[in-house]
């Protein structure tokens, strides 16, 4: 109710001072007309009259004249909403002055509304396309890890071994990527089983670790978690590839409960770290920061995946790093339990 009064008051207070002129201009005509009875000495009550007569024919006046501003008000606050159909009404009630002002906006809207619908036509074949050449691609991935592993005597074997997990690491990325980005994306929330989770994980990576000579510090968790299991892996999935792509060869990851928090999982690195100046920036789409540029390995996505996901999972990311030390990423697992009103 205040609110409402408040908006009347608002009207009021814009109509006055669009009228004032008018209103001036009345008052003054009041003004000259009283002082011509007065200097003809004319009777009183002529002159009460008079002035009464003049205040109620400019009441109705004024009152008109709001009655339709009013209406112009509301009409214009439909522009966000419906801006053709609010223009069309306001052409009936405008001045002729601005024909040539109001047809020249609805041209402008019209042409705006087409670019619009032409650029999401345009986003949504893209996306058609990348989304059609992420599940192409898996073909020749899959074509190779079976020669691979029809030919053990193939040279450099373990080359092309670490390679080709990159290149479906990064091919999975995308995929998520564009699944993320599309509104309306489907969770599926139940108890999940973290440890399960860890070592799936682990073990599509373990070429990685063998072959760099990375040691794995895992202590199992225990932990039943509620979240999204296929969301969940992809997280984990993400921050174990940073860590083994920015880990040297003879580093040590590791990945356990933090012991002071609950569900609070931890995976630590004793890579290159992230320089400070970086750190309030490693979460930016396509940001790779100084050691993306130096090492030319970074897509500047797979942070930025990864705290969309834990927005979406209702879960926490923090990133603590040390220059030349390692990365330490605590993914805060904690959520209030699901409600089941309906």
């Amino acid at each position: 109710m205040m609110k409402q009064n408040k908006k009347w008051a608002d009207i009021l207070i814009a109509f006055i001072k669009a009228e004032r002129s008018l209103m001036i201009l009345y008052m003054l005509n009041v003004m000259v007309f009283s002082l011509v009875y007065i200097l003809g000495r004319l009777p009183l009550y002529f002159l009460l009259f008079a002035i009464e007569l003049s205040l109620f024919l400019g009441s109705c006046f004024f009152a008109f004249q709001f009655s339709r501003y009013y209406k112009r008000f509301r009409l214009l606050e439909l522009l966000d909403k419906d801006p053709i159909h609010a223009l069309k009404q306001l052409a009936a009630s405008q001045d002729p002055s601005e024909a040539f002002l109001r047809l020249k906006i609805v041209d402008l809207i019209k042409e705006i509304q087409q670019i619009e619908r032409n650029n999401v036509q345009r986003s949504n074949s893209q996306m058609d396309y990348f989304t059609l050449w992420l599940h192409q691609i898996k073909t020749p991935i899959s074509a190779i890890s079976l020669l691979m592993q029809r030919d053990s005597q193939m040279n450099y074997r373990n080359q092309m071994e670490q390679e080709l997990l990159r290149i479906e690491n990064y091919t999975h990325m995308a995929l998520n990527y564009v699944r993320i980005e599309q509104s309306g994306t489907d969770l599926d929330f139940a108890d999940v089983s973290l440890d399960r989770v860890i070592k799936e994980t682990v073990k599509k990576f373990s070429i990685l670790f063998i072959y760099n000579h990375i040691q794995l510090d895992y202590q199992e968790t225990a932990a039943i978690i509620l979240s999204d299991e296929k969301w969940l892996r992809v997280l984990v999935e993400q921050i174990l590839s940073n860590s083994l792509k920015y880990t040297p060869e003879g580093g040590t990851i590791k990945i356990y409960m933090s012991p002071t928090q609950e569900q609070q999982l931890i995976i630590e690195d004793t890579g290159i770290g992230i320089r400070s100046e970086d750190l309030p920036r490693i979460f930016e789409r396509g940001y790779s920061g100084f050691n993306g540029r130096i090492h030319e390995k970074s897509t500047g996505l797979g942070l930025f995946l990864s705290q969309e996901i834990t927005k979406r999972l209702g879960h926490d990311l923090r990133i603590e790093s040390t220059l030349g030390k390692g990365t330490k990423v605590t993914i805060d697992l904690a959520r209030e339990p699901l409600r089941r009103d309906h």
